[in-house]
């Protein structure tokens, strides 16, 4: 059961010669979700070996170039590509608006895309839930910048129980009973005797999760919202030298970063959409790591998973 993150594009507004702009994709359960999509993201998913039709949620954080330049592209390709299933788009509704402006100008021929847009717009007041399935909950919650924008909090569904087949086999339980035993419902057998759910089942996994926190100035709520967050993803577009140019543009320095991380009790944070003008990109992890140890400054290809762990039994 996967949960791992691949970083795409770790610069912020300007490409460089090694940096593409911002993209993440996501792993849930061999489920593909695609996080921001700036300029070259399709050809960084080819460098990283993702398949484009795995690819069918896609959530754009805000409407600044270096987040959905690569969208169009991206569409184009997967329509070049044959895709017949919808891809659900997460973003502001103005996202609609000029995407379906170019598919008007690219098809005046009555040519067709071939396959379904699904647009979602978000809202920027307070935390929603925006997608939902069997295994997981995406959340957008507000992010302090230019322009309306939001942050993604992924976090998986809890786990049942495990159960320990060979007890079950022992015991004769009938397959009507094993979902209160997920549960954690003890078994009566025939003869009446109670057999506690420990003995039947070992602790659930833990619920894995992942927030991307980009473009934001610094901003404390944010920290409740991703409570314990596993990975935390965190622009630091600006060192602490340029704090001020930070406030101006509704930035984060790597040291705000690493408070909100340190203030979210989170497990890891993750650096990146950094300005161009730094040509040491572990100037920032060093910063951040004075206030918040676990802390790694990503670059592209580089993948940060999440191991499954047991809960404490607590039966």
């Amino acid at each position: 059961m996967t949960f791992k993150l691949t970083i795409l594009g770790s610069s912020s507004a300007l490409p460089t010669s090694s940096r593409f702009p911002a993209a993440h994709v996501l792993n849930v359960h061999e489920r593909f979700f695609l996080i921001d999509c700036g300029e070259g993201t399709q050809m960084q998913i080819r460098n990283c070996k993702i398949g484009f039709g795995k690819i069918n949620h896609i959530f754009i954080s805000h409407l600044h170039g270096d987040h959905y330049f690569g969208l169009m592209g991206l569409i184009s390709t997967l329509g070049l590509l044959g895709r017949k299933v919808p891809l659900h788009i997460y973003a502001h509704k103005d996202l609609q608006t000029i995407i379906m402006q170019h598919l008007r100008i690219m098809f005046q021929r009555g040519e067709k895309l071939g396959y379904r847009l699904a647009f979602h717009h978000l809202t920027y007041e307070k935390p929603a839930v925006i997608f939902e399935d069997s295994k997981l909950t995406v959340t957008s919650f507000p992010m302090v910048h230019r322009i309306p924008a939001c942050g993604f909090l992924f976090k998986e569904k809890e786990y049942m129980r495990n159960i320990i087949k060979p007890k079950i086999q022992f015991y004769n339980v009938p397959l009507q009973e094993l979902h209160g035993i997920k549960q954690g419902a003890d078994f009566v057998t025939e003869e009446g005797k109670t057999i506690p759910n420990k003995e039947l089942t070992l602790a659930p996994y833990k619920q894995r999760s992942y927030a991307y926190c980009s473009d934001t100035a610094y901003h404390e709520p944010n920290a409740e919202v991703v409570k314990g967050v596993d990975l935390l993803f965190h622009e630091a577009t600006f060192l602490d030298d340029l704090s001020a140019q930070a406030t101006k543009t509704k930035h984060s320095t790597a040291k705000q970063a690493a408070k909100i991380a340190q203030l979210a009790k989170a497990k890891k944070l993750l650096l990146g959409h950094f300005s161009s003008r730094y040509p040491d990109f572990t100037l920032f992890r060093k910063e951040a790591q004075t206030i918040f140890k676990n802390t790694s400054a990503v670059r592209e290809g580089d993948e940060y998973e999440v191991e499954l762990t047991r809960e404490e039994n607590k039966l």
